[in-house]
């Protein structure tokens, strides 16, 4: 048995319970950097579904259940799960690096110490947020206007952030009163297992944490399941838009975090030495191998200095080391699957076809011949209009396309069906700020990009619906009552 595996590996956490799954079925995740099998563990199906919607059902409806918590006594819960969590930090890191290739540095950053600090911060939300007020009535009397718990929600997270997705979802609804059922990803399910420990260990009530990791079918049943309130889901685009008319046609409430295809804008007054912007840039281009949604991919620059431009990019872009994902000086890891790569490589010919320049990268590291890898890569020279530039590749390459000015330059980056990151490069902060005003995206940042837990996150156009993080996060796992008196 790996390292890796929990003593519960036999099992799945329904109704704070270890139980046995319905059908003998397996997910047998694999190590991207090693093409070597990690172990197995049980593949949730519809029976195992079933169950842990019907006790995240109970926990939710029963008298003196989870919604009928004070928020501040839900809070206390939260606060020892976040520790729970910090506790197994290290092994957190390491199952999800050896699973899906993210470099166990920035696996320690995100994977571990966002969490946390999410969970902490939406306790902190549940002590201070006013769940309902009094208003006078226009016709006499009062009205209580009450803000009460959507209900059951089935949370479904992919694998290039299995811990920070599960979050963003897992604490809104646990602050409001909300019960949960998560689907992890099938290529990232061993982190999960340490999430239910540390759920137990910090004493979460039975059944307002479930967890059942499973595929296409597990997930098709819960987003449709009877006894499911909302949806709140992160992966594609195309997956999106099928669970929103599940959703649609059943009335039932959704929040979607979909794909992107964003664009960093370098202004012409940029400062373009990689000592001062390299470390910055890198982050917002090539953050987990470029296996994350709101990454700057299109990179637009302007044609009095396109060649500098290029130049930065592909400089930074070939000193990133290359390697497994648990070694500590890699800054590139493998993508997480063969397919992926396919799919990647797939888009590097596409790319080549279309007459765009290959300036770095485009082929697989010499050295390493196992493991799903793809070499950083830059074109230059790209048609915003292009497959290269309007298709989201989830892989390590960056297209550099040329503008003309300023208003050019927004024009390009608001061409395109996505709208969820971004970022604008200058030497004038304000001047930053104005153009980022004008691209048409959930989030932008200046000189730098990170999403931060206080402020909402999601996407305009095909990006997404709805909201996670900050306040407006938790106003998604909320309906409104009012009370006449």
């Amino acid at each position: 048995m790996s390292t890796l595996m929990s003593r519960h590996h036999e099992h799945l956490y329904i109704g704070g319970q270890w139980v046995r799954p319905a059908t003998g079925r397996l997910i047998t995740p694999v190590n991207p950097s090693t093409e070597e099998p990690l172990g197995s563990v049980p593949e949730a199906m519809e029976e195992d579904v079933d169950a842990a919607v019907a006790a995240a059902r109970a926990a939710f409806d029963s008298p003196g259940g989870w919604a009928s918590w004070e928020p501040a006594r839900r809070a206390e819960v939260m606060e020892r799960f976040a520790a729970e969590l910090d506790a197994r930090a290290e092994a957190i890191a390491t199952a999800v690096s050896s699973q899906n290739g993210m470099p166990i540095a920035i696996a320690r950053q995100l994977e571990v110490g966002y969490p946390g600090a999410v969970l902490r911060y939406y306790a902190g939300l549940a002590r201070t947020t006013e769940f309902s007020e009094t208003r006078d009535g226009l016709l006499g009397g009062s009205v209580e206007v009450r803000k009460v718990p959507v209900g059951v929600v089935g949370a479904i997270v992919p694998w290039n952030y299995p811990q920070v997705l599960a979050t963003f979802k897992i604490a809104p609804a646990m602050a409001t009163g909300c019960t949960v059922v998560l689907k992890p990803s099938p290529e990232a399910v061993l982190d999960s297992f340490l999430v239910a420990e540390a759920a137990e260990a910090a004493g979460v009530p039975a059944g307002v944490l479930n967890i059942v990791p499973g595929g296409r079918e597990a997930g098709a049943h819960l987003v449709s399941h009877p006894g499911v309130d909302k949806v709140a889901f992160t992966g594609s685009t195309p997956a999106g838009r099928a669970i929103a008319e599940v959703c649609g046609r059943l009335l039932r409430p959704v929040t979607l975090e979909l794909g992107g295809k964003s664009a960093g804008i370098v202004l012409d007054d940029a400062v373009l030495d990689p000592a001062e912007i390299g470390e910055e840039l890198v982050r917002a281009t090539l953050t987990n191998n470029g296996q994350t949604c709101f990454l700057s991919t299109r990179i637009l620059a302007p044609r009095s200095r396109y060649a500098e431009v290029v130049d930065l990019v592909t400089a930074l872009a070939r000193s990133l080391p290359v390697g497994d994902a648990l070694d500590e000086r890699t800054l590139v890891g493998p993508l997480v699957s063969a397919q992926q790569r396919d799919r990647v490589e797939g888009y590097i010919a596409k790319g080549l076809a279309e007459g765009a320049r290959l300036t770095t990268g485009g082929g697989r590291p010499a050295g390493l011949e196992r493991g799903f890898f793809v070499e950083p890569t830059v074109f230059a020279d790209v048609d915003n209009r292009s497959v290269l530039a309007q298709e989201e590749i989830f892989g390590p390459v960056l297209c550099v396309v040329p503008y003309e000015d300023v208003d050019d330059a927004v024009r390009i980056a608001n061409d395109s069906d996505f709208g969820l990151g971004g970022t604008v490069w200058t030497a004038d902060p304000e001047r930053g700020a104005a153009v980022a005003r004008r691209v048409q995206t959930g989030t932008i940042g200046v000189n730098r990009y990170l999403p931060d837990p206080a402020a909402p996150f999601g996407g305009f156009k095909a990006s997404g619906l709805g909201r996670e993080l900050g306040p407006e996060g938790m106003q998604a796992y909320l309906q409104t009552q009012s009370l006449y008196r």
